[in-house]
This record gives structure tokens, C-alpha cells and sequence, in this order.
């Protein structure tokens, strides 16, 4: 079977249908054929600079990169031409959180080691305060508003209106994709997948035998899928390019603003949206207390999808509510496996376990087989087929998340699950999450569901932290509802109604607002910094 290339897809898709909008955020809308035309003049402009891949693949460990690596430290707008325009010049996109701190970023451009960065003026702020490292030599800027002088930066303008339109270089399936993952444990990994199975398993895209058999799969109209989710994390940007490599319009929300639910309704409204896809509570909540609050007309909306942190059954049961003739689909996933778990609510029809994806396996506790229906032990979810090569630079840490099973390479990113005797899966949460109390294991994300399962509670973070008795113990923080009366102690009678003893929190602190990150997911750090404050008084 041929592999691809995005380039290559793009350019079929521009021939068949080049007039359709192939993205569309705020104001600007581009279209299949523009965005082609733009990203190979992107990508002719990189190669001139010297900038491309200087070591076959095959030459390489699976952890080595031999290519040049562009960071992207960017809001939505304009994020797909400047990813799939690194791809086609050969170079690596490397997704940059700008919501990190200034030293963070410096910390992870000088592990990255980019040759060149793309940014927008308005977060130029963090690159001067930052300072980038010696191996920048390639500056692109987009002027969306004023900002901070980056010495040596031209304007992404200037680079289109220069460029031709022509590829510099054919690209290869072999080249990657790096996609640093969320850090919400820890400090961030470089995946490295290749383009060709980044396409499948991160973008499901299809097996084409020939560009013909790809453009008849291109759908008769755009059928709009809208990412709502920072396109700089995994989940965001898997959906974009998921809706851009079939032919349909991806709608993204401009993030240049803060995050409102009115705006994420109005402009599912206006372009009539098939899907739309959030994170978590984080994202629900909101929305469906807008939802109350006027009516929206989406008719032709089939589906909410959340990656990175399942919906609440709460907001699930209102968003149904609200919104009866939609599916509901909570995606489980990871940087290092692509979507690869579904589990669908609908009205009336709750679901409690997901659908494995046909590449999921679950394997045993020490690594070493495969788990089939029924076994009763507790294994590792992981992925087999088209998987990422490894980490950036980190041989012990790819050796360990990507080992061979039975011959087959596997991808286990670190969750828990039990196989159930009809296939299906039932997660525990992830493996760094797991806190050991007394000799009792307790998946955080377990007793954060029972939190804000209650409905005074409006969200909850679960964390360990160290105990003279226990060893460890959690703690968590809570966020109610505004007009709440709902006690520390009866909320601890509600955890305890519906968990083990040992699965209650020993504290519980309630705040003003539980702090998350950008895409949604938890801010465990932040947590963590809230339970070990010896200042901290619970609401009583």
C-alpha cells in the first residue's frame, strides 16, 4: 500500500475541490487551492535557507531526528499552513505550549534545538524574555498585532509574496512529525512519529492505493468540523488536520481571545458544523450554561467530541438535554497513540467502558503479552501498527514507552485498563497518576469523577502528597457553584457513598476556581502547589 505524505494530499484535495475552504478562523477563510499555493511557497522559502532533512531515516536510531526543527510557537490562526509548510520543506514542526512560562520555553527550545521558529507578533513577548538559543537561524513572524522587536525576523507576508510556487524538495513518508506532549505531570517529551503514520493514526486517514482512490473518498460538500482546542496540543490539532486530510472545512476557534462559549456557539451557528470538539469539563460547562441562556440553531451539529479529559456525566446529561438529536464521544488518546478508544452517550443510552480502536491491544502487567477478553488482570492500554518511533534524544524512555511484544512494536503510553469479556475497555487512569496509600492504589482521575459527579461541583483535581501515616495520601481541590451551601463534610459523606474509604480525600480545598490548562487537562502542578500550602483552610 503507497504511503503519503500531507503535501501530497493537500495537492489532491486543491485539484479536486479548490475552491472550498479548507480553514476557516475569525475573519479568515482559505481555501484547499490557496493553502497549497501558500504552504509550498513557505516551504521553498525554509529550504533556501538551508533548512530540510540531512540524514536518512534509515541511518538513524529511533530516537535520533535528521532533520531541521521548526518551532511553532503560535495561536490557531494560520497553524496548519505553517505545520504542513514545514513538512513539505522536509523540516520537523514542533509544537511550543505559549502558555509557558519564559523559562519554560527556553527549557524545551533547548532540548528541541530548533533551526528556525515561526511566532506571532503578539507572543513575541515570550521570545524576547525567553531569548532564543544559538541554533535559531530562521525567524518567521506573523504581524496579527503589535508586539516585541524580534531581532533578525522577517514578516510571514514578505516570505509568501517572495516565494514561488514550488516544492524545494519531494518529502518522504520517513520524515516526522515531533509532537511535545502536554507536561501535566512532568516535563515535556518529544514524540516522533512518521508522517506516514502520523496520517493514519493521528489524522485517521484512510490507506489509499493511488491519488485517485483518495480524491472519490473527498466528500460531495465541506461538512464543517470544528476544533475548539488550542491546535499547539495533540487533541486540537489531530482534529483540524483530521477534517483537512479528507477534504472537509476545518473550522478553528481564534484563541487569540479568551476561551467564550457564546462565540465557540455562534460560529458552530454561522458555519453549520457537523462535530464539534472540546476537552473536558472545562469546555462543557460553559457551553451548556449558554446553551440555557439563548437558542442557537444547531441542526446540522451530530457530535460533541472530547479528547484529553472525559465530560462529566453531568454535563453530559445536559448537553443531551439541550442538544437531544447529537451523539456525545469521549476519545481516549495520547500524543504517543492517537485517538484509539471511543465511548459514545446518547440520549438515554449512557456508556461506561469504550470501543477499542482494531490496532488497541491491553498488555499484561510486566509488558510481556497481550491480554485477551475476560482476563481479569490489570494491564497496560497500548497501541500496535503505525506507532511513533520514539522520544526525542531519549533512548531509556523510548525503550521503555515503544518495547516489541511478540515481535510487534507497541506504543504504551502509561494508562491502566482492564479488558472486559465483551472487548470493550474500562479505564483506571493514567499509571503517574496512580498514588499508593498505605499499600492501597488510587487512580486519582476515579475520585475526580465522584467529585464532580456531586452538582454543587463545578470542577475537581485530585493529587497525593505525603503522609507520616499513610506514606501518602490525596487531597483534593474542588470549585462549587456559586450559591452552593454544600459542606466539606458532606461532600466527603458523597465520595465516600460511592468509593472505598481509602479512595476519600483526607482534605479537601475549596477555591475560587480549580486552575487547568489551556487545552483543558488538568494542572496537576498547580494542584499539588494548593494541597502543600501549610496556609490552605477548607470550607467547613
Amino acid at each position: 500500500m503507497k504511503e503519503w505524505t500531507v503535501g501530497e494530499i493537500l495537492d489532491a484535495i486543491a485539484r479536486a475541490v479548490p475552491d472550498r475552504d479548507m480553514t476557516v478562523c475569525g475573519s479568515r477563510r482559505t481555501t484547499f487551492a490557496e493553502s497549497s499555493h501558500l504552504t509550498r511557497s513557505l516551504a521553498g522559502y525554509l529550504g533556501s535557507r538551508g533548512l530540510g532533512a540531512h540524514t536518512d531515516r534509515a541511518d538513524l536510531n529511533r530516537w535520533e531526528c535528521g532533520q531541521d526543527r521548526v518551532a511553532l510557537i503560535m495561536h490557531n490562526d494560520q497553524y496548519i499552513d505553517a505545520f504542513v509548510g514545514c513538512l513539505r520543506a522536509r523540516v520537523v514542526p514542533v509544537n511550543i505550549n505559549h502558555h509557558y512560562s519564559p523559562r519554560e520555553i527556553r527549557a524545551l527550545l533547548d532540548h528541541v534545538q530548533p533551526s528556525g521558529v515561526i511566532f506571532h507578533r503578539s507572543l513575541a513577548h515570550l521570545i524576547v524574555e525567553a531569548s532564543l538559543p544559538p541554533s535559531v537561524d530562521v525567524i518567521i513572524r506573523i504581524d496579527d498585532a503589535a508586539g516585541a522587536d524580534v531581532p533578525g525576523s522577517v514578516s510571514l507576508d514578505d516570505v509568501l509574496a517572495d516565494g514561488g510556487d514550488v516544492d524545494p524538495v519531494v518529502a518522504s513518508p520517513d520524515d516526522l512529525i515531533m509532537v511535545c506532549t502536554g507536561g501535566t505531570t512532568g516535563l515535556p517529551k518529544g514524540v516522533l512519529w512518521r508522517q506516514a503514520d502520523a496520517y493514519i493514526s493521528t489524522m485517521t486517514g484512510m490507506e489509499h492505493e493511488s491519488v485517485e482512490a483518495l480524491v472519490e473518498a473527498v466528500p460531495d460538500s465541506g461538512e464543517a468540523f470544528f476544533s475548539v482546542s488550542p491546535l499547539m496540543h495533540a487533541a486540537g490539532i489531530s482534529t483540524a488536520l483530521s477534517a483537512v486530510v479528507a477534504g472537509r472545512t476545518a473550522v478553528i476557534y481564534d484563541n487569540r481571545e479568551k476561551y467564550d462559549p457564546r462565540s465557540v456557539l455562534e460560529t458552530a451557528e454561522r458555519e453549520q458544523a457537523r462535530i464539534l470538539t472540546i476537552v473536558g469539563d472545562a469546555y462543557a460547562g460553559p457551553l451548556v450554561t449558554e446553551l440555557r441562556s439563548r437558542e442557537y440553531d444547531l441542526s446540522s451539529l451530530i457530535g460533541i467530541g472530547s479528547g484529553g479529559a472525559a465530560i462529566n456525566a453531568r454535563h453530559k446529561s445536559a448537553l443531551l438535554e439541550l442538544l437531544p438529536h447529537i451523539v456525545i464521544l469521549d476519545t481516549f488518546g495520547s500524543s504517543e497513540t492517537g485517538g484509539m478508544a471511543t465511548s459514545p452517550t446518547m440520549t438515554d443510552a449512557p456508556a461506561e467502558t469504550f470501543v477499542m480502536h482494531p490496532s488497541g491491544r491491553v498488555v499484561s502487567e510486566d509488558r510481556a503479552r497481550f491480554l485477551q477478553a475476560g482476563d481479569t488482570e490489570l494491564g497496560w492500554i497500548a497501541r500496535t501498527g503505525r506507532v511513533p518511533l520514539g522520544y526525542f534524544e531519549d533512548p531509556e524512555a523510548t525503550q521503555h514507552t515503544f518495547p516489541e511484544i511478540d515481535g510487534e512494536r507497541v506504543s504504551i503510553p502509561g494508562d491502566r485498563a482492564r479488558l472486559e469479556s465483551d472487548g470493550s475497555l474500562r479505564l483506571h487512569g493514567r499509571d503517574s497518576l496512580v498514588v499508593n496509600s498505605g499499600g492501597e492504589k488510587i487512580f486519582v482521575e476515579e475520585v475526580e469523577g465522584v467529585l464532580r459527579g456531586h452538582p454543587a461541583v463545578v470542577d475537581a483535581l485530585v493529587v497525593g502528597r505525603v503522609s507520616e501515616r499513610w506514606g501518602n495520601e490525596i487531597a483534593a481541590v474542588v470549585a462549587l457553584d456559586t450559591d452552593s451551601e454544600l459542606t466539606v463534610d458532606e461532600l466527603r459523606a458523597h465520595t465516600a457513598a460511592h468509593l472505598a474509604r481509602f479512595k476519600v480525600p483526607k482534605e479537601i480545598i475549596v477555591v475560587d476556581k480549580v486552575q487547568r490548562l489551556a487545552n483543558g487537562k488538568a494542572d496537576y502542578r498547580w494542584a499539588s502547589s494548593i494541597t502543600s500550602r501549610t496556609d490552605t483552610m477548607t470550607v467547613a
